[in-house]
């Protein structure tokens, strides 16, 4: 156990996985509980939710589940109310909610353009909106969202849902930097690729062009310059650096944690 993030208490949004293994939401919550703080996991999946909770507390840690829809304003107002009243505070709110629709304008339905722009965007200012007041009035905290390295480019795949709306996670991440920066919170955002879990592998699964995951995940491996992809914990420490106290100076920032893919050109 380290001491990071101690006596912190970490709002995690998203924090249940699709299955066995690590998500990013389940390894970042097990690596804050890790490093010190009590983290209340909250997925609209009560078994994954509480899977997470399981396991950081047989790691020794402290964490509670808290259930319910992260687009629905009762429901996410309850939920930070829970958090603070059953944790006593809430110091980091990290927002993991995301779904991938596949399809461009023409081919994607109106109903997943909205259910994305829901979860993916929705989802955080929800959170953003219950949390912030309570973190300035408690001394201040910090905000790490999820966001992509899809936000800024195209990966091969009409995901066009995904990539508009990831963006929007950016720049939603820097306004509240500029706004909250004299108020005491910090904002900034954590963009993957190609990141390997049961969440991914699950998406691949039902809408990837290949139903091996393993060949797929070896093509994508290729394609990064370190020639591997990302698993859960790669992006949890970047997340750890930006919620800890060692960050901060560092707001507005997006943290790309893509093994070089954003670096390189592709002929």
């Amino acid at each position: 156990m380290g001491d990071r993030v101690a006596d912190k208490v970490v709002f995690l949004a998203g924090g249940g996985s699709a299955g066995p293994g690590w998500g990013i939401g389940k390894a970042c919550a097990a690596l804050y509980a890790r490093e010190g703080a009590a983290v209340f996991v909250v997925d609209r999946d009560e078994v994954a939710a509480r899977e997470t909770v399981r396991v950081i507390t047989e790691e020794g840690g402290r964490a509670l589940a808290g259930i319910g829809d992260l687009t629905s304003p009762d429901d996410v107002e309850r939920l930070v109310a829970e958090c603070r009243d059953r944790l006593g505070g809430l110091h980091v709110l990290h927002n993991n909610v995301a779904i991938t629709r596949v399809g461009g304008p023409a081919e994607l339905s109106l109903e997943d353009w909205d259910a994305s722009w829901r979860t993916n965007v929705t989802s955080m200012f929800l959170a953003c909106k219950y949390a912030l007041p309570i973190m300035e009035r408690d001394g201040g905290g910090a905000v790490v969202n999820i966001a992509s390295v899809a936000a800024s480019r195209y990966l091969g795949v009409p995901y066009t849902a995904y990539y508009t709306t990831k963006a929007a996670v950016v720049q939603f991440t820097k306004v509240v930097a500029v706004q909250y920066a004299t108020r005491g919170i910090r904002s900034n955002a954590v963009s993957p690729c190609f990141v390997t879990g049961p969440n991914s592998n699950q998406f691949l699964e039902e809408h990837g062009a290949d139903p091996d995951i393993q060949r797929f995940s070896g093509r994508r491996a290729e394609q990064a310059p370190m020639q591997r992809v990302a698993t859960g914990f790669d992006v949890a420490y970047a997340a750890l650096y930006l919620a800890s106290d060692e960050a901060n100076y560092v707001t507005g920032t997006e943290l790309i944690v893509d093994g070089g893919v954003s670096a390189q050109a592709v002929f």
